[in-house]
């Protein structure tokens, strides 16, 4: 159930996409995320398909593992297709009582649900092949500029990849606790989504004394270890930008000058 999200989880690995600058990864993931929005047709969609199963294929990440990151959002890919089906104005396709699906309206729900799911995907993989130490280093790195204006990068930095690590522990205690709420009578599954949720309720006060614990123990070893972070802090491993991050940034570069050529050539 709750174990089904994949968000936050990191599979080591000795792949091309693992030994990539982890400053790469954000920023080609980014630039893939904002290149979904310049397909306009089957062909850039086919073409962002390709792209990610090649990322995939290359980072040794079982397609069943990437998969399973859509499975929780199913509801959502439904809920987004099934409004775009029926609000969209256009040449009627099917009609049922006054519910009109059009071309236009199949046609848009079909681009919405791809955009999601390539987006979902291609976030996935960059937390499947990289490390919170990585992620946290490579965030204040990108963040730099704004030491500028007095803001705290590297506070920033860390409490979201450390809110991104816990995501896996919080969900795996969750399904603990659930699991032991039903050895004791507890129902979650049967009633509408009302009632479901309202039987979350009890789940949610032994979760976030959990939580808090969690996060007390957490600070209390990075306070014994005299944790200081910021501009003093010493790193065990670089961040190096090497021929494989250019590599890298060329297929991307020449998939965003694809797309484009695709839409305005």
């Amino acid at each position: 159930m709750l174990t089904d999200i994949m968000l936050g989880q990191y599979f080591p690995g000795n792949s091309f996409v693992h030994k990539l600058d982890p400053r790469s990864k954000i920023v080609l993931t980014l630039v893939f995320i904002g290149s979904i929005f310049l397909a306009a047709d089957y062909q850039g969609y086919l073409l962002l398909g390709l792209f990610l199963c090649l990322s995939t294929a290359v980072s040794g990440i079982p397609a069943k593992i990437m998969l399973r990151s859509i499975k929780p959002l199913w509801i959502i890919l439904l809920l987004t297709a099934g409004i775009h089906a029926l609000m969209t104005p256009g040449t009627p396709w099917l009609t049922v009582g006054p519910l009109s699906i059009t071309q236009e309206g199949v046609r848009q729900a079909v681009q919405m649900s791809a955009r999601l799911v390539f987006l979902i995907l291609m976030s996935s993989l960059l937390t499947f092949t990289t490390s919170p130490i990585a992620l946290t280093d490579a965030v204040e790195r990108l963040l730099a500029p704004l030491k500028y204006v007095k803001a705290p990068v590297h506070e920033l930095a860390m409490m979201m990849t450390i809110a991104l690590r816990f995501v896996p522990t919080l969900l795996e205690e969750a399904d603990r606790i659930m699991k032991a709420q039903m050895a004791r009578g507890a129902d979650f599954s049967s009633g509408n989504l009302l009632k479901r949720g309202q039987n979350m309720v009890p789940l949610l006060a032994p979760l976030f004394i959990s939580a808090f614990r969690r996060a007390d123990d957490l600070a209390t070893a990075m306070e014994a270890r005299c944790y200081r972070g910021g501009e003093h802090r010493t790193r065990m491993k670089e961040l190096h930008f090497g021929l494989r991050d250019l590599v890298a940034v060329l297929l991307c570069a020449g998939l965003l000058a694809a797309l484009g050529w695709l839409k305005w050539g």
